[in-house]
């Protein structure tokens, strides 16, 4: 796939992901997700930290400061500006041709950063429908990108699950929507929230 159709992805993931983020109520930040362990809170740290701070400093070839990883975003009432504001200049990192050559360093190994950042457009999505499901909305993206997230989870499911970053798979019909397929592939039962695509 060429660089520009991820690109596309990453920006309407992005615009998904910021939109979701705003609907999150101060109040259901600590109710719980289908996430073990994790609560709205703990999530949204994770995807807030991964999908726009982390994607910018793999663009800039650099690893993410132990404040970063160690900060709580939501602390900050207005937290869902913030992420989308730093989503905006994540994905304006990768807009430059040359940022998707070559590898990119995650310290115990190295990854082709066009594999990576498709990688980061997963979780986006994914985790923007965890967040989505547990506070009462739905995820909307196009089928295109929904395609193309499932790609991205079946090339690399085993990886995700040696690391227990997905659960076992959960059957989904072969004809359910690509979406649907790929939270099966990663591990999460689609009938936990809806979605329905862009249109």
């Amino acid at each position: 796939m060429k660089y520009d159709e991820t690109h596309q992805y990453m920006s309407e993931c992005a615009a998904e992901a910021a939109r979701i983020a705003r609907g999150v109520p101060a109040s259901r930040l600590g109710d719980p997700t289908h996430c073990p362990g994790w609560d709205v809170r703990t999530l949204v740290d994770h995807w807030v930290l991964y999908t726009s701070h982390g994607l910018e400093h793999r663009a800039l070839r650099k690893q993410l400061p132990d404040e970063l990883v160690a900060r709580d975003f939501t602390a900050d009432p207005r937290w869902a500006e913030a992420y989308a504001e730093q989503l905006d200049r994540a994905v304006a990192a990768w807009a430059e041709p040359a940022v998707w050559e070559g590898e990119v360093d995650l310290g115990a190994a190295a990854m082709p950063a066009a594999e990576l950042a498709s990688m980061i457009v997963k979780e986006m999505a994914v985790h923007g429908w965890d967040v989505a499901v547990a506070t009462g909305q739905e995820l909307r993206i196009s089928d295109d990108a929904a395609r193309f997230v499932l790609d991205v989870v079946e090339r690399h499911g085993d990886l995700y699950r040696q690391y227990e970053g997905f659960a076992a798979a959960v059957p989904v019909p072969r004809d359910a929507p690509p979406f649907d397929r790929a939270l099966g592939s990663s591990g999460r039962d689609p009938r936990q929230g809806p979605t329905r695509p862009a249109g």
